[in-house]
């Protein structure tokens, strides 16, 4: 398609709006309006930490300029976009939010004796443009205003320059000298792997949003006797703890599974279209995204009715003996390889003492055989932090085969899945999935839970559940 016709077709976008026209209105609009009075913000407390972390990318990469993009908006449909969100590693290093402009470029110049960062934005265009009114993506009229330079430079102790002026800046720097994330592997890793360890800036706001996932949580068990009687009660449940992540946070830190029934047992469940049924479990796996960019990431695995059945109970406890396992022997030191072989042990005993198989669990625990993963296929835990996955780009020998250090936060996350149509399982198995998953950090002798405060234990959630339904 010719640039002619491509350009015909996206003013065509705009048809639905009829806008004035002409430079008297764009001279009438821009006039008349009050003087800007607000003053400058103090530094964000993420400044310092934010300052600390590209020093250490510009250490790590002398000579270079480092080049970070934030993305840009994400198309919904036609011109409808997705709420934004900067990419991860932009986030972690400008210290800059959910308040980030989209398409904003953060610079690191570490060819000197001393790294020198610019952030590149869209800055506010001022209402004598026609931008101000007539831009239905970026315009002020459309979507608010954009911060100015100093307002940006003052928040994040950066310093800041208009997005139009990136191009021609780049431009000027030997391109052999300019590392970006579309072509440099290397540098795509090194910032992942920046994040395994989080400074107490992130250790506060991770807290704060487990915190804010909890009321989440709590939101849908008050929510869980409406949901039993809507056909699709998942959507119920999902609403729930939506709206508890809007109210105390930026958005969900990914797509909620709220699963019901056999439901559980798809791992990613996100369709959350079924029935809430009495009698069932629900597998609430949710977490919050707070407006640092920071996400929780928790699953609790509940009695729809309140109370456990016999055979729920003991799945249930099983589960939680196999997070239990790992909280033990948790600490620096220990990897994720041995966590997950911990987990997965009490999980291949658990199995076989159920007689799902033959040849007991040290046979099942042989790697050519593995037949209790039939019912846990995932692994026992990841990183978390801005992404719910975080670190997802670290190299093996930096994450699964790493030792664990204080200050890394991850999850703890066993289960047992069950399907309807199993055959290698008793009747009145099939159709439970159950999950436990918790936020933990690591201290110098051990890992702390920092979702203790959601009852994991059946009784403890029962009594709960019951207390929030009062």
């Amino acid at each position: 398609m010719s640039k002619d016709a491509t350009a015909k077709l996206t003013a065509r976008g705009a048809s639905r709006s009829h806008r004035p026209t002409g430079n008297k209105f764009v001279k009438y609009i821009g006039s008349n309006w009050a003087p800007d009075t607000s003053k400058l913000p103090t530094q964000d407390k993420v400044a310092p930490f934010a300052k600390k972390r590209r020093e250490v990318v510009a250490k790590a990469f002398q000579g270079k300029v480092l080049v970070i993009p934030a993305g840009g908006e994400i198309a919904r449909s036609n011109d409808t976009y997705y709420r934004y969100r900067p990419h991860s590693a932009f986030a972690h290093l400008s210290g800059w939010g959910s308040a980030t402009v989209p398409d904003s470029v953060l610079v690191i110049d570490a060819r000197g004796k001393s790294a020198k960062s610019v952030l590149y934005f869209r800055e506010t265009a001022g209402k004598n443009t026609d931008e101000f009114f007539a831009n239905n993506q970026i315009g002020e009229f459309w979507v608010g205003s954009r911060p100015g330079l100093k307002h940006v430079a003052a928040l994040l102790g950066l310093a800041t320059k208009s997005l139009a002026k990136f191009d021609v800046d780049l431009k000027a720097i030997d391109s052999k000298l300019v590392l970006t994330m579309e072509k440099s592997t290397a540098l795509v890793e090194f910032v992942s792997e920046l994040r395994l360890i989080k400074d107490s800036y992130e250790i506060k706001e991770m807290q704060k949003s487990i915190d804010a996932s909890v009321l989440g949580f709590e939101a849908v068990v008050k929510k869980l006797k409406a949901a039993t009687k809507h056909p699709r009660g998942e959507r119920i449940v999902e609403g729930a703890f939506f709206a508890q992540a809007r109210a105390e946070g930026n958005d969900l830190g990914y797509e909620t599974i709220a699963a019901a029934g056999n439901h559980a047992c798809t791992l990613h469940w996100i369709i959350n279209n079924g029935p809430v049924k009495p009698g069932e479990l629900l597998l609430l796996d949710a977490g919050v995204e707070v407006d640092s960019l920071y996400t929780a990431d928790i699953t609790r695995t509940l009695p729809i009715n309140g109370k456990f059945s016999k055979v729920q109970r003991e799945i249930y406890k099983a589960v939680l003996e196999a997070a239990d396992a790992v909280f033990a022997m948790a600490k620096p030191g220990v990897t994720y390889s041995e966590m997950h072989k911990t987990a997965m042990r009490v999980i291949a005993q658990k199995t076989a003492e159920w007689g799902f198989y033959k040849g007991g669990y040290e046979e099942s625990l042989k790697p050519e055989n593995q037949w209790h993963r039939r019912y846990m296929i995932h692994g026992t835990g990841h990183h978390l932090g801005l992404d719910v996955h975080d670190c997802a780009q670290a190299r093996r020998e930096m994450y699964h085969d790493k030792a664990l250090e204080e200050g890394m936060i991850f999850t703890i996350e066993p289960g047992l899945y069950f399907h309807k149509d199993d055959l290698t399982v008793p009747k009145e198995f099939r159709g439970i999935g159950v999950r436990i998953e918790d936020d933990v950090l690591v201290t110098k002798t051990g890992v702390k839970n920092m979702s203790a405060t959601l009852p994991r234990k059946p009784k403890e959630i029962e009594a709960w559940m019951k207390k929030l339904q009062a």
